[in-house]
């Protein structure tokens, strides 16, 4: 069993804890797969959604995976909350779970977050981003379906693309996939990809087509617009013509490549629809598994015994 109360980022978690979420992931996905697509696992728990910035699929996934647990769920509103008139995150969190929550999910703004929520909480606290620090269920997710498509992960050629500088997808994904021995290539501008990356193993191109080839898996990151008015690229058109990912630059990769993306996308501009919507892609694989890996972390992080 897991020995831990919190799932607080991938690079403090050994590689047997990462094969754990996976295998127990796979066994939830024949939950889900189901016309009765829920547990009894964890059947009078709570889980709250405490998110501080905007989400979509990971908000809705945890909710799902909870539900599926037999789980109550709370999607906390930060606009209608005390916040709004000055309450710290560390008090916010502690009436949380004075209100009965076993299981407090959060999104921060700033890196760190989760971490020191953790330090006052007896609440198991799961990261669901963290400023630019990490993502780790993105990244056991992203694991699952590369295991699911491929077989295994240990020699595969893995390239990320894009903003590298900003991304805790690209982060958690870069120490869970090198634990799993995979061979880690980063592409994209040199004003977003830092130095001193390298020192976490991966290789650098800041050449499209040098990048791709051979390559067996691409995960594309989302363009962080709300970061274009930084000067890390002169504009999104001169981005897509040099690292948008296209038919034609596709084709460089290995013959059975798969297409992943964390979402949301921006069509056009990193990826064309054609791919997204494609025979390679496996986005929306993406998102289902997303599902599986969220129970399997809540339940092995409630302690129960299989």
């Amino acid at each position: 069993m897991l020995n831990k109360k919190d799932l607080l980022g991938i690079k403090e978690l050994s590689l047997e804890e990462i094969i754990l979420f996976l295998d127990t992931a796979a066994g939830f996905k024949d939950v889900i797969g189901r016309d009765i697509k829920k547990v009894p696992a964890l059947r009078g728990k709570t889980a709250v959604n405490l998110f501080f910035e905007p989400s979509t699929r990971t908000r809705t996934s945890f909710e799902l995976a909870a539900k599926r647990l037999s789980m109550d769920v709370i999607n906390f509103s930060v606009p209608t909350s005390s916040v709004v008139k000055g309450e710290g995150l560390i008090d916010t969190a502690l009436t949380v779970q004075a209100l009965g929550a076993d299981f407090i999910i959060i999104r921060h703004t700033s890196s760190g977050a989760p971490y020191l929520l953790a330090k006052h909480l007896k609440a198991s606290v799961i990261n669901a981003g963290d400023g630019t620090n990490e993502h780790p269920t993105q990244a056991l997710l992203d694991a699952f379906t590369i295991i699911e498509k491929k077989g295994d992960i240990k020699g595969l050629e893995i390239a990320i693309v894009g903003d590298i500088a900003h991304s805790r997808v690209a982060k958690s994904n870069i120490y869970c996939l090198t634990k799993l021995g995979a061979k880690v290539r980063l592409i994209g501008p040199p004003t977003l990809i830092p130095d001193k990356i390298r020192e976490m193993g991966v290789g650098v191109f800041h050449n499209m087509e040098e990048g791709l080839k051979n390559v067996d898996v691409l995960m594309m990151l989302r363009i962080q617009m709300e970061r274009q008015g930084k000067g890390f690229f002169p504009s999104t058109d001169e981005y897509s013509r040099n690292w948008g990912l296209t038919s034609e630059r596709l084709s460089l990769a290995g013959d059975n490549v798969i297409v992943m993306h964390p979402g949301p996308m921006n069509r056009g501009i990193e990826i064309v629809s054609e791919i997204a919507d494609g025979p390679n892609s496996v986005i929306l694989d993406q998102v289902t598994n997303g599902i599986a890996v969220r129970m399997a972390v809540m339940y092995l992080l409630s302690g129960v015994k299989r």
